[in-house]
């Protein structure tokens, strides 16, 4: 079981690519090497391949807020879940349900900019009203919301202390931005997301 994130740049034209690339290609290539696990397709598009699956939506918020800590960019992302039929060279060739779930997804995404795709209807029908809840925050993130947030995920054993020596702040406002950016409630949706695939998957 494998989860598939497949994105894109929202406002990508009105930004310079030196900057913002070389982010996203740091932030996808912390998760495996590419083009096996990942691939950056026409400019401002991608496709991650994330494993164990359990692990997808937090890498896919992360991917969300360090693009959000860029001024004026967000990312679009559809996660599929599913087996993985086969492996090949390059993520772009490689197949299966997480694969199928993922693009297909995508190519319905109008209103949203992040929801699931799983093999099981109740998980989809759940975690994606979920993230709409979670996205009324999410998508308002401002960039210093933004910025903890990617760091927070990134070292979730770090101590709010610790934080604010990465980026040159005291606690107290590391505990300002990371209420702000609702934090807590979104690890909570992460944790309870980790649980119900990997409950899903003994089945």
């Amino acid at each position: 079981m494998i989860g598939v994130i497949v994105g894109d740049m929202i406002n990508s034209q009105q930004a310079d690519p030196g900057v913002w690339l070389p982010v996203l290609k740091e932030t996808l290539r912390r998760i495996g090497p590419s083009p096996q696990t990942w691939e950056i397709i026409r400019g401002d598009s991608f496709q991650l391949e994330v494993t164990p699956a359990e692990n997808v939506l937090s890498e896919a918020l992360c991917i969300k807020a360090t693009m959000k800590s860029l001024a004026g960019l967000d990312v679009r992302m559809a996660i599929g879940i599913g087996a993985k039929a086969y492996s090949a060279p390059t993520i772009s060739e490689a197949g299966g349900e997480a694969f199928t779930n993922s693009g297909r997804l995508f190519d319905h995404l109008k209103k949203t900019t992040l929801a699931i795709k799983s093999p099981w209807k109740e998980v989809d029908r759940v975690m994606n009203l979920c993230l709409e809840l979670a996205l009324l925050t999410m998508d308002r993130w401002t960039v210093n919301s933004a910025e903890i947030m990617a760091l927070s995920i990134r070292h979730p054993q770090k101590t709010q202390q610790e934080l604010a020596r990465v980026i040159g702040i005291s606690q107290g406002r590391v505990s300002e931005r990371q209420q702000r950016a609702g934090h807590e409630e979104i690890m909570n949706l992460d944790r309870y997301f980790r649980e119900l695939i990997q409950q899903k998957a003994k089945k």
